[in-house]
């Protein structure tokens, strides 16, 4: 008699997720104007990218690629880390590693959390010297109001112009306060507009921010509803709003094409194409019109894309940050007729194994394991792809050919398990700890469970009971790893800076090497 509220129970489940999950891509397509194309990519890949060659690694992965268990976490095990191919040369935590960091020349800029970063004895942006890789150390801080906000997702650096940018995000979403400054001497940035964005604060809102390739214009998006805004730096040290518009449903990240002239502006559930030519050639009174939106099931909300070339013809790399949708690659030689060619997953993020990713993420809050930002090696026939992948640390992937992509070396660092605000005010995992529930998974868990995919009893285990208070037994790696050779520079949010060695049995760094995350 009892099986049939069960049923009951089961339906209504499966009809809610059902309408949250047609809600989501509904919201994000009809936010396209109508004239442009909408693509609707329905495969959700069942396949993980082949693994790396661990072998004479004592400190690699046991379980599913991607993996960190429960047990693992419980028993301490996760914090001496793990790695494949790749090993620390040197490293410094300060005060946490804040979500999105930056590096230019022989110096990184660690990305500021609020309020933490107002807690510590140099508050704002951290500025690391790496001239010794095996000896990093934090020679200063840029403690402008947009520093001191909070950078969250928009401290850039465009390396044409030797330029280091930011607006202030609190919490999720922020703006007025905007910082350029020039990093010619890296370790002594120099603030270039002291009047508008620093003293006067501009109109505009953001969550994430970016360069265009010639330094010209700064892009602040916001969030929800989807608020994108142009900062004309031609001068520094007067910035000013040139144009504002409404694009989808929710922005994020984005990239854009060498020429200036087209944005692949993440959405909800995909990729919207922006037309941003008449603001590049600073028209009187320009208009970005919308040119078509990518939209697909998995991967709920999409992180960044790198535009790239493969034998002439251009592709875009784009990153879901939720939902388990991994890293996509698609043709878009004609931009209205894309051609989805690629996709990687870690085993930890194929449907039939997110039962595992829930039991293990369990205590570590809000995130688990999905890709946030990743940087190739160069943007024209890109040999290697290097990303951050939250709790499953920094993984990096031969990209040469994109029908045999495979995994060639991660480094996951050692846990800062029961690590406080106190020893981590920069560290957004330490602050959003205090809910132990990786609430990113609900979309994409949910789908699994109405195509049957995994088993509720599969996601109990030991941490289970870890509802309210995270224990941080995971890093998170947010910020792109950048590269330098054979070496990856990254900050995490609880270990903070890593200067990596990637094995050069495994990569060649190309002549032409320049590291691009868009």
């Amino acid at each position: 008699m009892r099986a049939l509220p069960r049923l009951r129970t089961r339906r209504r489940l499966r009809l809610t997720i059902a309408v949250a999950v047609i809600a989501v891509t509904l919201a994000a397509a009809f936010a396209v104007p109508a004239q442009a194309a909408t693509h609707y990519f329905p495969d959700i890949s069942e396949k993980s990218v082949a693994e790396a060659d661990c072998a004479s690694d004592v400190l690699r992965e046991k379980g599913l690629q991607g993996d960190v268990s429960a047990e693992d976490r419980n028993s301490g095990r996760s914090r001496l880390g793990y790695r494949c191919n790749m090993s620390a040369l040197g490293h410094v935590r300060a005060s946490g590693g804040g979500i999105v960091s930056a590096t230019f020349d022989h110096c990184s800029y660690t990305g500021s959390l609020f309020p933490g970063t107002n807690l510590v004895p140099q508050p704002g942006v951290q500025v690391v010297d790496v001239a010794n890789p095996r000896s990093p150390r934090v020679v200063g801080s840029l403690a402008e109001p947009a520093m001191r906000g909070g950078t969250w997702e928009t401290l850039k650096v465009n390396k044409q112009r030797k330029l280091l940018a930011a607006t202030s995000v609190p919490l999720l979403w922020g703006g007025g306060f905007f910082s350029v400054y020039d990093i010619s001497d890296c370790e002594h940035p120099k603030l270039l507009n002291r009047g508008p964005g620093t003293a006067t604060p501009l109109p505009f809102t953001s969550h994430e921010g970016g360069f265009s390739p010639d330094g010209r214009t700064y892009w602040a998006s916001g969030i929800f509803p989807g608020h994108l805004t142009a900062i004309d730096i031609a001068d520094p040290a007067a910035p000013r709003v040139i144009w504002q518009g409404l694009h989808s449903f929710l922005g994020h990240g984005f990239g854009i094409t060498p020429d200036g002239n087209r944005m692949y502006l993440s959405n909800a559930a995909g990729v919207t194409v922006l037309d941003i030519s008449a603001v590049q050639r600073r028209a009187p009174y320009p208009q970005v019109p919308h040119v078509a939106a990518y939209l697909w099931p998995d991967g709920q909300v999409n992180q960044h894309t790198i535009p790239v070339t493969y034998g002439g013809r251009p592709h875009i790399v784009t990153i879901d940050e939720l939902g388990s949708g991994g890293v996509k690659f698609f043709d878009v030689t004609s931009v209205n007729k894309p051609r989805y060619v690629a996709q990687i997953k870690l085993e930890i993020n194929l449907p039939r194994n997110l039962d595992t990713n829930l039991r293990s993420s369990m205590g570590g809050s809000v995130f688990s394991s999905n890709p946030h930002y990743c940087a190739v090696d160069r943007p024209t026939n890109p040999t290697a792809l290097a990303c951050s992948w939250e709790s499953s640390g920094i993984r990096v992937f031969d990209i040469r050919d994109t029908t045999k992509i495979r995994e060639i070396g991660y480094f996951n660092p050692p846990a800062q398990k029961n690590a406080t605000v106190a020893d981590l005010p920069n560290s957004p995992h330490v602050l959003a700890s205090v809910s132990g529930v990786p609430a990113v998974e609900f979309l994409s868990f949910g789908m699994a469970v109405l195509n049957g995919r995994v088993s509720l009893a599969d996601t109990i285990g030991p941490r289970t009971g870890m509802v309210v208070g995270g224990d941080m037994a995971t890093d998170w790696c947010l910020s792109p790893p950048e590269w330098r050779g054979n070496q990856l520079w990254t900050t995490c949010a609880d270990g903070g800076f890593y200067a990596l060695q990637l094995s050069p049995k495994v990569y060649t760094p190309p002549a032409d090497q320049d590291s691009h995350i868009g």
